[in-house]
């Protein structure tokens, strides 16, 4: 067998044996507990930028970019920018015209300046305003229009109804074969005390609103097998993948 092929046949397997194993499991469950509660995402960057990420979840995200080369990347909840950052610093990788526009309520000036003071800044778009807001759903639509692949990433307010309003909204710009990234579901398996001054909390949050979504919009499925050889992730039943 060619040596290429060989090595992914090999991955392939190595990650679908990941289900059955129990001290990979037990591990992982472990490590998740305890680096949320040590906010353990908080701690990095990129690019001169917090990204307020788990590293294998920008794992995946370069995997998903690099391969599908997207036009548009549309990131709902921009904090300091560093999930910006990031995309664009791939979409700079990839050539071409990609761009990613980020939608927040409250863009912090400190946190705009530097931004837009950026070297990628030239492939970011900043939209100020509520993610559910038509005035803004319309400017964002209209950033689509056109686009051959789109990519949205869904990381603002947490709670059950929001991000199901935001799929709801945003999804349908979404093309097949690309992906509707769904962050912070890990808050479904967090102690309610995580989340004791917050409008979310197991039961009503993200993890929640995608199943919701998912039993009404058959035409996105989640990548297990991702999942699976990420073990670590922010985004459990997170990565929506459209098949139509």
């Amino acid at each position: 067998m060619d040596p290429i092929k060989r090595f992914k046949q090999e991955r392939t397997e190595r990650i679908s044996a990941y289900k059955e194993n129990q001290d990979l499991q037990s591990a992982t469950a472990d490590f998740m507990r305890a680096s949320l509660d040590a906010l353990y995402s908080y701690n990095f960057t990129w690019l001169g930028r917090p990204v307020i990420q788990y590293p294998q979840d920008l794992m995946a995200l370069q995997e998903i970019v690099w391969r599908l080369r997207p036009d548009l990347i549309i990131e709902l909840g921009i904090a300091h920018g560093g999930s910006l950052i990031y995309q664009a610093s791939l979409l700079e990788l990839c050539g071409g015209r990609g761009e990613v526009v980020g939608v927040d309520i409250d863009i912090r000036s400190h946190n705009r300046a530097e931004i837009e003071a950026h070297p990628l800044s030239h492939r970011i778009s900043m939209i100020e305003g509520s993610s559910v807001e038509p005035e803004v759903v319309d400017q964002v639509r209209a950033r689509a229009a056109g686009a051959e692949t789109v990519m949205l990433c869904v990381d603002s307010m947490h709670s059950h109804a929001h991000v199901l309003q935001e799929l709801e909204l945003y999804a349908p710009l979404v093309t097949p074969g690309s992906y509707a990234v769904v962050f912070d579901g890990i808050i479904e398996h967090m102690p309610e005390s995580f989340s004791a001054e917050r409008p979310w909390g197991p039961g009503d949050n993200p993890l929640t609103a995608t199943r919701a979504f998912l039993q009404k919009h058959h035409d996105f499925e989640v990548d297990e097998a991702l999942e699976d050889k990420l073990q670590i992730t922010a985004a459990p039943s997170g990565y929506l993948r459209r098949t139509l």
